[in-house]
């Protein structure tokens, strides 16, 4: 898609509205300017309750009006045995990419924004798994991605059970969801001498050391205006979400799933000694803490780890789209 919109000269936008915002675009700014130090690290947060999608004994019809085989398209035609055909399709491999992919790419587009990374990073990596219930569904409903970038290493947390067993009989809501620092879903931008908070799409809160506010940004403006300018103007030099932004942001997402789906299931210790004196290693210790609070014994049922993938980036330097696997490693 990006090689044919250059080709071609076409404005192809992608759905990243938060490169929209000026607000936040203000937010990116400061931070990025050192007004709160060096980044150390930029998080990513998904904790979006996703109770089991069901599992019935045999296929379940396909609701009338439905064009199975036009539904599918590309997909292959899999007998369906979840509740809901529509949008829980997201938690299948065939169709879906689980909620990294879903709601992630959003997020992760912001910390690259905070990191001023263009590409891709060095490496990356996953763990986690899916949690709590044997369900149709087979994406990781509780994971952590690292991604290695040059600047800061960014990580991508992922929470589809509520906060605690408590919470899981209750009737779930965003309310009884696990937060970090203030968000939910949202970003956290770590730094030397304090964090930048993005709890939303249309906010941002930059924090000194001392957890005191240092200064707020709020507003929003009409990412599909802007698109319908740029299809009058042609001029892609405007852009603020071209395609070649929407291919990298998705592709850190579709990349923590690939290591996902290449890895291993092993036990705590083994998670704990690949973590170790990276940016994963607090996002594993509180992943921990959440799954053992929904009753979860990670020594019965382990956890996925992927391999590190690391890519050759000198070639996507040069102009090209694609990059290089250059290694696989398992463990280290």
């Amino acid at each position: 898609m990006v090689e044919v919109a250059r080709e071609h000269g076409r404005i192809v936008q992608a759905g990243t509205q938060c490169r929209s915002n000026p607000g936040l675009c203000e937010a990116v700014e400061f931070v990025r300017s050192g007004q709160l130090g060096k980044i150390e690290l930029a998080r990513g947060l998904c904790y979006r309750d996703r109770r089991s999608s069901g599992k019935a004994s045999g296929p379940l019809p396909i609701p009338p009006g439905v064009d199975f085989d036009l539904w599918c398209g590309p997909a292959p035609l899999e007998p369906v045995r979840r509740r809901r055909l529509h949008y829980d399709w997201h938690w299948v491999w065939s169709t879906g990419n689980g909620d990294l992919g879903n709601q992630g790419i959003h997020q992760m587009d912001i910390c690259r924004m905070a990191l001023g990374e263009d590409g891709l990073a060095r490496r990356v990596r996953s763990l986690g798994g899916r949690f709590g219930y044997d369900d149709d569904g087979n994406t990781p409903n509780t994971q952590v991605i690292l991604l290695d970038y040059e600047r800061a290493p960014v990580v991508f947390e992922v929470r589809g059970l509520p906060r605690d067993k408590r919470a899981q009989e209750a009737s779930w809501n965003g309310n009884g969801m696990d937060r970090f620092q203030g968000a939910r879903i949202g970003v956290v931008v770590h730094c030397a001498e304090g964090h930048l908070l993005v709890p939303s799409y249309d906010s941002a809160i930059a924090y000194d050391r001392d957890g005191v506010e240092v200064q707020r940004w709020k507003g929003s403006s009409n990412h599909y205006a802007h698109f319908v300018d740029l299809v009058r103007s042609r001029r892609r030099e405007d852009q603020r979400a071209g395609i070649e932004q929407g291919h990298v942001s998705s592709a850190m997402c579709h990349l923590g799933n690939v290591s996902h789906r290449m890895g291993s299931r092993v036990g705590v210790a083994a998670v704990d000694r690949s973590t170790e004196g990276t940016g994963a290693a607090t996002a594993w210790s509180r992943m921990q803490q959440h799954l053992d609070a929904n009753g979860v014994d990670l020594e019965r049922t382990h956890v996925t780890l992927g391999p590190w993938l690391a890519f050759d980036l000198k070639s996507a330097r040069k102009g090209r789209v694609s990059r290089r696997l250059l290694d696989v490693r398992p463990f280290g």
